[in-house]
């Protein structure tokens, strides 16, 4: 039985583990938890049982569940290897890569979410303190980024660390422009989005960009 994943091609956390099935050409089933899916209530019971706050995605594969990107990459790598090294076999290095996986996800995505929060709970009137942190720890983390990019480089392949990447810098760009004064950020999210994972991850997205409770840019 191949593995399958419940998740939605719109959520950032569902295209962390999408990246790397695409990426090493694992053989899938992705159960979409959309609503308007033919199975998307029952696969969204599924996460809800599988998940201690019911949130996707989930890996089931044979008698495993596995819940969380990360550790569904963690996963993948060591059960459903691939041409593309996941995590680096060096452990020095892979001490960086989960370091970069964690920047990533809660300083990147996570504070992007703030500003998206605040528009699901009132769009129309978006508590003002929480956009304020949201933007001002984006453009932290945008800092931040530019300056470990100056004396470090990623690998030129899908990793732990551009599987993070990729969702972050995809999403945070849209709640907040990276800024003229961090190109290296900027130059690593063309980069990724370049890569063919993280481009079908996109396309497969654009029929729901009408969720995007800010009002998506015309743009990637």
């Amino acid at each position: 039985m191949m593995p399958a994943l419940y998740g939605h091609r719109f959520s950032s956390y569902t295209w962390k583990a999408l990246i790397p099935l695409y990426a090493n050409g694992t053989e899938f089933e992705f159960r979409d938890v959309d609503p308007g899916a033919p199975d998307g209530p029952a696969n969204m019971d599924f996460v809800r049982k599988a998940h201690p706050a019911g949130k996707f995605p989930v890996l089931a594969d044979g008698d495993a569940s596995v819940i969380e990107a990360t550790a569904i990459i963690e996963y993948l790598a060591v059960h459903h290897p691939g041409p593309a090294p996941l995590i680096p076999a060096d452990p020095a290095e892979a001490a960086t890569a989960r370091m970069m996986d964690r920047v990533f996800d809660n300083y990147v995505m996570g504070t992007a979410q703030l500003v998206v929060n605040a528009y699901i709970a009132d769009a129309q009137n978006p508590d003002p303190e929480q956009l304020d942190l949201g933007r001002t720890g984006l453009l932290r983390a945008y800092r931040w980024l530019e300056g470990w990019l100056a004396d470090h480089t990623l690998p030129p392949h899908v990793s732990l660390v551009t599987c993070a990447a990729a969702p972050a810098l995809f999403y945070a760009d849209w709640v907040e422009r990276i800024p003229e004064d961090c190109p290296r950020v900027a130059a690593l999210r063309a980069e990724i989005l370049a890569l063919p994972p993280v481009a079908r991850c996109i396309d497969d997205a654009r029929p729901y960009r009408h969720y995007f409770p800010l009002g998506a840019p015309d743009r990637d």
